[in-house]
């Protein structure tokens, strides 16, 4: 048995294994070394945020049993893609293949702060007042199915390898985890480390309040990608103890803290003009 047969046929439980590992990981930092103190009832938080993680999960499994691996497989057979069609090394195909789909996930961020229809969705993300480990994977279903349809243009696209696909699923949802966690780093060590890695501190002033502070860091691995296209923040104005989490315009906790407030946000309200190149960063921003 090959290692890429092994992780096929253990797919599941290896993505599992490290969401769990991570959340408690996470968890158990942010109880023992919190950056800032929760404004809502953190046990309604979690209950309500994992639910609307397992309910995606299981509506993803339905729908695509084998999701982005399955994709990654029927890729290979065919012959479609970069790196099917052209032979590199191994080496050289994996790593180009993570760094290439973490930057559409970056692209991908980046649209559904622009469009205004896709950030009917998202807001669901930053609508949580709190953040912490848990918002990490905070996703209204609708954008994760919007998703796993750019991540498999991407796949039949690029012809990754397979262990480059299982190893970018693993990295983002640990990343993601790591980022959005409430826990409390030292600056000096932040500083360097952000180079390498989106931190918690540089991805916290991308879930501020504050429209300009909201469309900045879109990194969620890699951080090279918010340097390079102008949209890097390094802290919030307020301070990161000081800063408010969330959006203007919902902070109502039946809205964002409790699963069918957070899945009927993309429906509430009037479609505002939140487009990027639209803001005008020195005037009165509008509370959407």
């Amino acid at each position: 048995m090959t290692i890429e047969t092994f992780i096929l046929d253990n797919e599941k439980d290896i993505r599992m294994g490290f969401f769990f590992g991570i959340l408690v990981i996470m968890a158990i930092w942010e109880i023992i070394s919190p950056r800032r103190k929760l404004t809502i009832s953190k046990p309604i938080r979690w209950i309500n945020n994992l639910a609307l993680v397992f309910l995606n999960s299981y509506i993803v499994r339905f729908l695509f049993p084998m999701a982005a691996i399955g994709v990654a497989v029927f890729a290979k057979e065919q012959g479609w893609g970069l790196f099917n069609y052209y032979q590199v090394t191994p080496i050289l195909a994996i790593v180009a293949s993570v760094v290439i789909m973490d930057f559409i996930i970056y692209l991908q961020h980046v649209m559904v702060h622009a469009i205004p229809m896709l950030w009917r969705l998202h807001r669901v993300h930053h609508a949580d007042m709190d953040f912490d480990v848990t918002t990490g994977s905070r996703f209204h279903t609708l954008e994760i199915l919007l998703s796993m349809g750019i991540k498999f243009i991407t796949i039949l696209v690029l012809g990754p390898p397979i262990i480059a696909v299982i190893i970018f699923e693993v990295l983002l949802n640990m990343t993601a985890m790591f980022n959005h966690s409430n826990v409390k780093i030292p600056v000096a060590f932040d500083r360097i480390l952000r180079w390498f890695v989106v931190t918690p501190d540089m991805h916290r002033v991308h879930h501020s309040i504050e429209d300009d502070e909201a469309n900045s860091n879109f990194g969620f691995s890699l951080p090279w990608w918010d340097r390079l296209f102008g949209t890097y923040k390094a802290q919030p104005r307020a301070g990161h103890e000081g800063m408010v989490i969330g959006i203007h315009k919902f902070r109502d906790p039946k809205q964002t803290a409790w699963l069918p407030g957070m899945l009927m946000l993309p429906v509430i309200g009037k479609m505002s003009g939140y487009v990027i190149n639209r803001r005008i960063w020195n005037e009165p921003q509008s509370k959407d």
